[in-house]
């Protein structure tokens, strides 16, 4: 279902941290209040997108993000300031949605490899959703994604249930992302696997607000699973792109699709992506970037995973003139840029948790060891132990606290530290740990197995080395 923006937050409904921080309920961060929106059509007009960086100005901080999801958010709002952003966003007649996220590819049935287009069956589900009042009996963070594959393949985007496009139907599974999610079976067609999904969502409703699809005991599920063909000949199942890189045991990396630069789709447009740097910045460059896009009569902005924002364009004319404007404002062009490989929090001095300059430290590190984010590997630096840029699982974290600035392997920003620095001594710490993996690198080798093969200990002992 979807619904228009509520004209003002519900009274006292800041949302607690896990929660999705709705129009009409605001988290509270560091910074203020923040709000995440995801618009029904999937995409934004220049003048909608202009009109929401202004508001975000006027009633925020003035900073704009897009999530590892593909959500914008708006920070800095406060309770007065909070209702009077929702009130902007539905005069400017921005229709968000709300409930549980059922996630398609942003370049759903324009994705010229795409197996199958999700559009249907995605709104059949979120009809059915609203149908059997499922809404406010799931927790906030249950979604769902219909994945069509091709370029806009959402692998590594987590969800409750899954389902993924293949020659012969829908691969229904449940909890996870790709590689992790349990397969259930295969769905012939679109009404066999809208059936199946709203089955999985009622019995994770039935165990309370806290369930979630890893919670289920999928024996003990209605006679409706069993219609699913339990299991999927080998032809059938999606590839899994992977690409040498010269040792056998250490140099297979996954080779993801980017969206980043420019794209064929069908009907002969053509797709422009750009990213955020660590999916963050300010309203007035968003401005510049929609007022450009504007002129240039493209018409379709688009919020995308992997914090990337995506222009539909008529003509790769227009699209390389909007891609000028992207790299002047600093906006990411590149697939293989380094920052891609890193996710930073605001940190300190604008978020009132951090212990140090997150982003600043970030984007220091990108430009002075490009080369040690070869693709393999992902850096988070937080700037407190609550890992708001980035709650899953690192090969790296850095992250701030009392103690100074902590080193975790393989894990996340809650988990304990096996190193410490100075706060003023972050950049210096991790340019020993460069170093070693540097002169360890074996030929061909990723920067990630270099880093397995060395061993944590030899890493925390380079990253401590700074402490004074």
């Amino acid at each position: 279902m979807t619904i228009l923006a509520a004209a003002r937050p519900i009274a006292g409904g800041f949302s607690r941290r896990g929660a999705c921080p709705a129009l009409s309920a605001p988290m509270k961060t560091g910074d203020g209040l923040l709000v995440r929106l995801n618009p029904v059509a999937g995409g934004l007009s220049p003048d909608a997108l202009i009109g929401l960086c202004k508001a975000s100005e006027k009633h925020g901080n003035g900073i704009v993000e897009v999530t590892a999801r593909g959500s914008l958010q708006i920070r800095g709002l406060t309770a007065h300031s909070a209702a009077e952003f929702a009130a902007a966003v539905n005069k400017l007649g921005i229709p968000v949605r709300t409930g549980v996220p059922v996630q398609t590819g942003v370049l759903a049935g324009l994705d010229p490899e795409e197996i199958a287009d999700p559009t249907a069956i995605a709104e059949s589900i979120r009809n059915g959703i609203a149908r059997a009042g499922l809404e406010n009996r799931l927790g906030p963070k249950v979604s769902v994604v219909v994945d069509s594959g091709g370029l806009t393949a959402l692998d590594e985007v987590a969800a409750d249930v899954r389902l993924a496009a293949v020659d012969s139907g829908w691969l229904v599974g449940i909890a996870g992302e790709k590689r992790s999610a349990r397969p259930l079976g295969l769905a012939q067609n679109d009404q066999a696997a809208g059936d199946v999904t709203l089955t999985l969502l009622s019995a994770i409703a039935e165990m309370g607000r806290e369930a979630r699809g890893r919670d289920v005991d999928v024996e003990r599920l209605p006679d409706r699973l069993q219609a699913l063909r339990p299991s999927l000949p080998p032809s059938g199942l999606p590839a899994t792109r992977v690409e040498m890189a010269g040792r056998p045991e250490g140099g297979v990396k996954e080779q993801r699709t980017s969206l980043i630069g420019l794209t064929n789709l069908r009907t002969n447009l053509k797709a422009l992506g750009i990213a955020l740097p660590f999916g963050h910045t300010t309203a007035d460059r968003l401005k510049t970037f929609a007022e450009k896009a504007r002129s240039l009569r493209i018409n379709d902005i688009r919020p995308a995973p992997r914090r990337t924002l995506v222009a539909i364009c008529g003509t790769e004319a227009t699209a390389r003139e909007l891609r000028k404007t992207a790299e002047a404002l600093g906006f990411i062009t590149s697939a293989d840029d380094p920052t891609q490989s890193i996710s930073a929090c605001p940190g300190a001095p604008d978020c009132a948790s951090g212990h140090m300059a997150a982003r600043i430290l970030a984007a220091d590190m990108a430009k002075e060891h490009g080369d040690f984010f070869d693709g393999s590997l992902h850096l988070h630096v937080s700037g407190c132990a609550k890992g708001c840029a980035h709650p899953a699982a690192s090969t790296l974290t850095m992250v701030g606290s009392e103690r100074g600035i902590g080193l975790v392997a393989n894990g996340t920003a809650r988990d304990e530290a096996t190193a410490f620095a100075d706060r003023d001594a972050a950049g210096r710490a991790f340019a020993n740990v460069t170093r070693v993996v540097s002169a360890e690198r074996l030929q061909g080798e990723t920067a990630a197995h270099a880093i397995q093969r060395i061993g944590l200990s030899r890493l925390a002992e380079a990253f401590g080395k700074s402490r004074t």
